[in-house]
């Protein structure tokens, strides 16, 4: 396979629908995989598969393991294959039985925090289980029949996308959400009190663009805990997440190193404190279990030397954003003169306005600026008729052109789209996630304009770099 690669970030849910659901794995996803192939595309980007709470975030799951259910299509009952479920019950993911006795609990309780759940079934006495386990038989029969349905269509999906030269690239956030079934059922692996209520949470401190830092609430690792069984549970999840990806990328890479730990009762993440984890047994670790450690270190921000020589230590590629690359400040490592080749580059992320709404945005001047800067690549590597002054094709040609090894462009800027059309807006709490496109977005031959490009700088898939 040639060892520059493009590709696209579309969460599966973004994929179309024509009930109006969020997008499944159904015909619609290997669809896509026909146009990946089409266009010369080698990697599929996406956000975290599990299952998300209600407020629909990726990030935030009620299971570090189990797929999202909503991703099933209709009628996926009936195709079940009985005699391969009853296998997959007789040797079940280790994960299984506590997730679907957690979700059937929860929605019993109408989908209430475990934290205020009966003190029987909040503190998993086993005679509590056992009868609510023998009630809700059906139920939690069904939740794992979904688990199994999801990986069968799942693991298809991935051989039919690594038989056409694409590999599947995932997402694992570093913390878990304290509503969820790890946390509930290891409680032992995460920094609680008595009461198993969190004693610290995980953020960010202030900075420029947060006066009070970012409290983002999940409960911290109790790393001696983890470290006293071999991290027996981050290498169950790297080990799961690699069973369905080809490469994954650790979100907020940097609390590998250090993290910033908030007493749960601070309101805010300014009086938090930086604490060191064990992130080098860790990764020793995970590389003897995986020597070639399929990952990428997500690296954005203001990160120290420490977090550079755990990210180096293991050869891991980290990320550089263009969109950020335009400040003028030196050594700006998303500049277009500061790309390394052992990195993925983006255009934008999912947190991103799309490429064309983030350049709407700047004022006349820096547009300007940007263009001058982009120009070179632009007039270079596309035609007159793709209009090299048109966003965001020219920012697309910078990132192809790049000598990160990696370059990913979201769909929505393949498809030209405004910034009525991003994925996330951080800090707001209504109307993300839920974005999707439609096969009639897709301007009139795309994909041969992308296979050109890609030709161009080096980047179409199956072909020899030169």
């Amino acid at each position: 396979m040639n060892t520059r690669q493009a590709g696209v970030l579309l969460h599966p849910t973004s994929l179309p629908n024509e009930s109006g659901q969020p997008g499944q794995l159904n015909e619609q996803a290997w669809r896509f995989l026909e146009w990946m192939e089409s266009a010369g595309l080698s990697i599929w980007q996406m956000l975290p598969l599990t299952e998300p709470h209600e407020d629909g975030s990726p990030y935030q799951a009620v299971s570090a393991f189990a797929l999202n259910p909503a991703l099933l299509p209709d009628g996926w009952l009936d195709e079940l294959d009985e005699q391969g479920f009853a296998d997959f019950l007789n040797h079940p993911p280790h994960w299984l039985e506590d997730y679907a006795l957690f979700m059937a609990i929860r929605r019993v309780h109408h989908l209430a925090s475990w934290r205020d759940w009966p003190h029987a079934l909040k503190s998993r006495e086993s005679d509590a289980l056992n009868e609510f386990a023998q009630k809700h038989h059906a139920a939690i029969q069904l939740l794992k029949k979904q688990q199994y349905a999801l990986q069968t269509r799942w693991r298809k999906l991935k051989e039919s996308a690594n038989r056409k030269g694409i590999q599947l690239f995932g997402d694992m956030p570093i913390f878990v959400a304290y509503d969820s079934a790890d946390v509930w059922a290891n409680p032992q692996l995460f920094k609680l009190d008595e009461n198993l209520n969190p004693t610290v949470v995980t953020g960010v401190p202030p900075d420029y663009f947060s006066e009070t830092g970012q409290r983002w609430g999940n409960p911290h690792y109790h790393w001696q805990a983890m470290r006293a069984d071999q991290f027996s549970w981050w290498r169950q999840r790297v080990a799961a997440a690699l069973a369905d990806f080809d490469l994954v990328r650790i979100d907020h890479f940097r609390g590998l190193q250090a993290a910033w730990e908030i007493d749960a009762n601070e309101e805010t993440a300014i009086h938090g404190r930086w604490v060191e984890t064990p992130g080098q047994e860790l990764l020793d670790a995970l590389q003897a279990d995986f020597p070639d450690l399929p990952l990428v270190a997500e690296d954005l921000g203001i990160i120290t030397d420490e977090v550079v020589a755990l990210k180096n230590r293991y050869g891991l590629p980290g990320m550089s954003v263009l969109q950020f690359g335009f400040n003028g400040l030196p050594d700006n490592p998303h500049a277009l003169n500061e790309q390394v080749e052992n990195s993925v580059v983006y255009t934008g992320t999912h947190d991103n306005d799309t490429s064309l709404g983030w350049f709407e945005s700047l004022d006349e001047g820096a547009r300007q600026w940007v263009m001058e800067q982009l120009a070179p690549i632009a007039f270079d590597k596309l035609s007159a008729a793709d209009l090299p002054h048109q966003m965001p094709w020219p920012l697309i040609a910078g990132a192809l052109d790049s000598v990160a090894r990696r370059a990913v462009v979201p769909m929505q800027d393949w498809l030209m789209l405004d910034g009525e059309h991003r994925m996330n807006v951080p800090g707001v709490a209504g109307g993300n996630w839920t974005w999707q496109f439609d096969w009639a977005n897709l301007p009139p031959e795309l994909d041969t304009k992308i296979q050109a490009l890609l030709a161009q700088t080096g980047r179409l898939a199956n072909s020899q770099c030169e």
